[in-house]
């Protein structure tokens, strides 16, 4: 593992967001099954909360999927993308990112409709690599 992995597995440990994404494991999944992914990620399938509606998101070194582990570790760019976020926890202060997160995903969502195109978080994960399109502005109008 890179020593810049390694640093991150160390940060998103001591800033809490790994272990809750640990407790999300326990709490979400049916028979828990955590795999070993690249640099340090630890992945979880059969995730089931009904919070975040996504098919997989990331708290801290965790990867969460609602189908099958494999079908993540089957998958390098979304995988890629995922492991971004990993470091985005690592740089936010840990659960911390999940506030500013929300926030950037509702102001994306102002903005275009959806909770992506305009998120910073997830256009530095990168877009396409989570399956994302980017979509326009939505047209704003002065009233008259």
């Amino acid at each position: 593992m890179k020593p810049a992995h390694r640093l991150r597995q160390v940060v998103n440990m001591v800033n809490l967001s790994t272990p809750l994404g640990l407790l999300l494991i326990v709490a979400g999944t049916r028979r828990p099954a955590v795999h070993r992914g690249p640099d340090g990620l630890l992945v979880a399938g059969r995730y089931r909360l009904p919070l975040p509606d996504a098919h997989a998101f990331t708290c801290g070194n965790v990867i969460l999927i609602r189908s099958e582990a494999a079908d993540l570790l089957a998958r390098p760019r979304l995988l890629l993308h995922e492991g971004r976020h990993a470091t985005q926890y690592a740089f936010c202060f840990g659960p911390f990112m999940i506030v500013a997160y929300l926030a950037c995903a509702g102001v994306s969502l102002a903005l275009c409709g959806d909770h992506c195109s305009y998120n910073p978080f997830e256009r530095l994960a990168g877009l396409d690599d989570g399956g994302y399109e980017r979509r326009p502005l939505r047209g704003f109008r002065r009233r008259s």
